[in-house]
């Protein structure tokens, strides 16, 4: 027992359900256990162990709202979202919640949503979000959140594709005024033009930051749209609870659009059912074992399938606390965790290096995390050691997709060498395997395309039935766009990626849609964006371009332009290589694979943000 390494770090949590008075033993002689305590009676309340053990099978039958309701008339008073504010923290219990689900929704209806309509918001991590969300699928509409790092342009793009009619946003946040730009949106629709019309008639503003704007006038000038405070709003409204058990949303109805990057200049919108999020949700429970003393500490993007199914709704169906972080910051983050006994983190690997990074810098570790599950992007071997070390907590490798949810996960109770040096085993019912360029599967230990089948799989791209179509091969299994290595006993290990997409801290560059945009600025005649390596975000884009006879093109006018047209700074390139031509094979297509050899030693001109988000 008194042995170092591996066995104080890995058997704690192999066993923590199966023997807790091992773990009270191994406490009483000084061997630190880094998970939660045990209630006092040693022992979860029977209510606790029903809603956290629901089978995967069981929670497809049902809809997040009936477990909102659920939760809400069993455990009322208990913690249900905490939202970790600077300065003083907000929180709600599942009666609260319900309460504010209940308000909004009735607003919702008397702004005439309608069933399997989307409604848009536009919020950060946040009780807002939460409650948002949940009102929608109360009415049976869809959710339908955009990223806050969205600006006008791809904010417009997804209000034409999702035809939504209503929108949620922040007065302000983290320094925008995004109302105003909403306005200016509206005022300016000429410019975000696309096939499709903007049908925006409701604009929802929550008071989401510290000065309140005045709301914009509903004329022309500002695109006719209806605007009102929600806060104000909802405060006043009285429940409709009849017309809100009349809408109640059937398990297999299409709860969530989301919108992935583009890799050919427009993001694709997934649309996915409330039964396949219900099963994916409890599958990870199962694979796990997660139980009812856990807590969910989510700073990754609830706009993310990260956040929103593995944050919120994994939470939400087993009836435990989630804990908001509205910015990253990792100090604030130990904090929080501390503060609140978080258990279980699932987001991108930097995340996971900032953690250590500040525990190492003198930070307070973690004491009840037991669990981080890392997606997004591979988790290299050296971090994944010491976060195990530094933290006290297991490293989970894991893949998955906005379309496919979660396809392989490694477990605390796995190897060491398969925990920290794959990207996890398929979960139950879910098939994995690699094929070659003809599609005959592969041996293992041989590259080639990864391919997944799986019951949590999405419904389709919107409008784009024929994407959909491609998306799988004749025999059913999905493309995923990745190529890996399957090992004996079914690990997997990604290897790289067919698409030309750059992965930037889990966040995916729509390289084609930032190409073409530059490939307009007057100055170029080619452009060329490829992934440069770095240690912290594992690649930043650095751009490779043919300036025109005459012009001048620097770092700096790159990114004024690509901030004038109003691209999420995340996507913007953190390198500017200026060359007489590109390399080109003899068809002429450019030959990016010589660009990337190039990009190897380069390093970026500047972080144009340390934020995740």
């Amino acid at each position: 027992s008194r042995a170092q390494g591996q066995s104080t770090l890995t058997y704690p949590n192999a066993y923590r359900i199966s023997y807790p008075r091992f773990l009270e033993a191994m406490r009483s002689i000084g061997v630190p256990m880094t998970i939660t305590d045990l209630p006092a009676n040693g022992k979860p309340i029977a209510a606790q162990a029903e809603r956290a053990m629901l089978k995967p099978d069981r929670a497809a039958q049902l809809t997040l709202d009936e477990l909102l309701q659920r939760h809400a008339r069993r455990v009322p008073l208990e913690l249900a979202v905490v939202e970790a504010r600077d300065g003083s923290d907000a929180t709600l219990s599942w009666q609260e919640l319900r309460e504010r689900v209940e308000r909004t929704a009735t607003l919702f209806l008397q702004l005439g949503v309608r069933p399997r309509e989307c409604v848009a918001f536009q919020l950060p991590n946040s009780l807002q979000f939460v409650v948002v969300a949940l009102a929608a699928l109360r009415v049976g509409a869809i959710c339908c959140p955009l990223m806050p790092i969205f600006r006008e342009r791809e904010v417009a793009f997804c209000l034409r594709r999702s035809r939504a009619r209503v929108l949620v946003v922040p007065d302000e946040a983290r320094g925008r005024h995004h109302a105003g730009e909403i306005a200016s949106l509206l005022r300016e629709a000429e410019i975000y033009s696309g096939e499709l019309p903007l049908r925006l008639e409701h604009v929802v503003v929550s008071a989401s930051g510290r000065r309140t704007h005045p709301l914009p006038a509903a004329d022309n000038e500002n695109g006719a749209a209806h605007w009102l405070r929600l806060e104000e709003t909802v405060r006043s409204i009285e429940v409709d609870t009849a017309a809100l058990d009349a809408r109640r949303m059937r398990p297999d109805a299409l709860a969530q659009l989301l919108f992935t990057s583009g890799t050919s200049g427009e993001p694709k919108g997934v649309l996915h059912r409330n039964d396949v999020l219900m099963r994916a949700a409890a599958m990870e429970v199962e694979h796990l074992a997660l139980g009812a003393e856990d807590r969910i500490f989510v700073p990754s993007p609830l706009a993310h399938q990260t956040g929103f199914l593995y944050g919120m709704w994994l939470a939400i169906v087993m009836g435990v606390p989630q804990i908001l972080q509205p910015v990253w910051n990792a100090r604030r983050a130990l904090r929080a965790l501390n503060d609140w006994d978080g258990t279980f983190v699932q987001a991108a690997t930097p995340f996971l290096a900032d953690l250590v990074e500040a525990v190492d810098e003198g930070e307070r570790p973690p004491t009840a995390l037991r669990i981080f599950v890392a997606t997004g992007a591979a988790v290299p071997r050296g971090l994944a050691e010491r976060a195990t070390r530094v933290l006290g907590t297991a490293v989970c490798g894991a893949w998955g997709t906005t379309e496919s949810c979660l396809g392989s996960l490694a477990a605390p109770g796995d190897e060491p060498a398969k925990v920290w040096g794959t990207d996890g085993r398929a979960l139950r019912a879910i098939r994995l395997r690699i094929t070659d360029a003809q599609g005959h599967v592969l041996p293992a230990g041989e590259e080639g395309h990864f391919e997944v089948q799986s019951p949590t799989m999405f419904d389709g791209y919107i409008d784009h039935p024929e994407w959909t179509a491609a998306a799988f091969t004749p025999d059913g299994w999905f493309r995923t766009g990745d190529l890996g290595v399957m090992d004996e006993s079914g690990y997997i290990r990604i290897t790289g990626r067919v698409r030309d997409v750059i992965n930037r801290g889990g966040e995916k560059i729509p390289v084609a849609e930032v190409e073409q945009l530059l490939g307009d600025h007057p100055a170029i005649a080619e452009i060329a964006i490829v992934a440069m390596p770095d240690p912290r975000l594992g690649e930043r884009a650095c751009a490779f371009a043919v300036v025109r006879h005459g012009a001048h093109l620097d770092f700096d006018r790159m990114q004024h332009y690509l901030d004038a047209c109003q691209v999420a700074k995340q996507y913007w390139p953190e390198r500017l290589e200026i060359v007489p031509e590109l390399p080109r094979t003899p068809s002429g297509k450019v030959q990016k694979y010589v660009l990337r050899e190039r990009a190897r030693e380069l390093r970026p001109y500047q972080r144009i943000t340390e934020t995740i988000a």
